[in-house]
C-alpha cells in the first residue's frame, strides 16, 4: 500500500525540520526552481528564512505548512501577510515546493489548496502569488485552483544570462459584507483629482 501525504503546520523548529526544510529548498532550486534563491541555499540560509517564517507565524502573519511522506518534508508553501496595517487583509503565497522525489503526487496542488483554506480562516481577502513566466505546470496548477492573472514583469526574472517573465496572479478569497470597495474610483481618503 503506497504511503500518503500528510500536512504538518510547525510553529517551532527542532532540528531534523531544519534538516528536511534544507533538504527541500536545496534540491528544488539546484533543479532550478523559481523559490528566490540565485544558487541552492546554505543551509544558515535555510535556517534563517525558517526562523523568520516561524517568527511571523507565532505573531499571526503568516501559516508555514509542510508536505510529510513516511516522516520526510518533501514539500513546502506558506502565506505572508502584507506589511501592517494597511495592507494586513492581504497575503502572498510563497515558496511552494515539491522535492523532486516527491514530484507526481499532487503535493503542490495539496499544499496550495491547503495554504488558500487556511489563509481564508486567517481573514485574509486577497491572495497573490508571483510565478516565472516558464513554469507553465504551476500556472494551471493555479488557474485551476481560481486564481487570475493580474500582470506581467517581461523577463524580470534572472537565471544567469537568461531571463524570464514575472507572472502575477491573485485569488479573492471573500470579505466582510461591509467593506466598501473603491478600487481606483475618484474620492475617499488620501484621493486627489486629476491636474489635466
Amino acid at each position: 500500500m503506497e504511503s500518503s501525504v500528510e500536512l504538518q503546520w510547525p510553529t517551532v523548529a527542532d532540528e531534523q525540520l531544519r534538516a528536511d526544510v534544507h533538504r527541500v529548498l536545496h534540491a528544488v532550486a539546484e533543479l532550478g526552481g523559481a523559490i528566490g534563491y540565485a544558487v541552492p541555499p546554505s543551509r544558515t540560509e535555510t535556517d534563517s528564512w525558517l526562523d523568520h517564517v516561524l517568527m511571523l507565524v507565532g505573531a499571526g502573519d503568516a501559516a508555514l505548512v509542510l508536505a510529510v511522506l513516511d516522516d520526510r518534508v518533501v514539500g513546502t508553501g506558506l502565506w505572508r501577510r502584507g506589511p501592517k496595517p494597511i495592507f494586513a487583509h492581504y497575503a502572498d503565497l510563497e515558496r511552494v515546493t515539491a522535492h523532486p522525489a516527491g514530484r507526481g503526487r499532487g503535493i503542490g496542488r495539496l499544499v496550495t489548496a491547503a495554504l488558500v483554506d487556511d489563509a481564508r480562516k486567517a481573514g485574509i481577502e486577497t491572495l497573490a502569488l508571483g510565478v516565472r513566466g516558464n513554469n507553465h505546470g504551476a500556472i494551471e496548477l493555479y488557474e485551476q485552483l481560481g486564481f487570475q492573472e493580474w500582470g506581467r514583469l517581461p523577463n524580470v526574472i534572472e537565471v544567469g544570462a537568461e531571463r524570464f517573465d514575472d507572472v502575477r496572479m491573485f485569488l479573492e478569497l471573500g470579505r466582510d459584507p461591509h467593506v466598501l470597495l473603491r478600487g481606483s474610483s475618484p474620492g475617499g481618503p488620501g484621493w486627489s483629482p486629476r491636474r489635466s
